[in-house]
């Protein structure tokens, strides 16, 4: 069962994006990965993702700073986000959401049922009983 929406899911640690993805593709999601916020930025401008859900702390360019270049490009200016944080990491959520659209904050660790739920949510996908 194919929901036919593709998610991309940026982190750095290899055991949550394993994790992560192997939920979601078992959802029906078409899922592409990337180690950090540059080869997020790629995957994006080519393959045009209906969701990203991306880590807040990587290296080479941090979730803050792949979600500034995404909301600087029209054509990402409504693509909808959930940042994931370190438990540690305080965000200022209405922040994230009124200044970069931010519209989840999922603190780590999360269970991929969790993150599945919260990425049907942002998509409005029913989730079957």
């Amino acid at each position: 069962m194919s929901t036919g929406k593709t998610i991309l899911l940026c982190d750095d640690e290899p055991a949550i994006l394993k994790a992560a993805e192997f939920k979601l593709r078992g959802a029906g999601f078409r899922v592409l990965t990337a180690g950090d916020g540059e080869a997020a930025w790629e995957l994006a401008c080519r393959e045009w993702p209906d969701v990203i859900i991306s880590d807040c702390q990587m290296p080479r360019l941090d979730g803050i700073g792949l979600l500034r270049r995404l909301r600087a490009d029209s054509r990402f200016a409504s693509l909808p986000v959930i940042m994931l944080t370190a438990k540690g990491l305080e965000l200022d959520k209405a922040r994230l959401q009124e200044e970069l659209g931010v519209l989840d904050i999922l603190a780590k660790p999360f269970s991929p049922r969790e993150i599945l739920a919260r990425t049907q949510a942002v998509l409005q996908i029913e989730i079957p009983a």
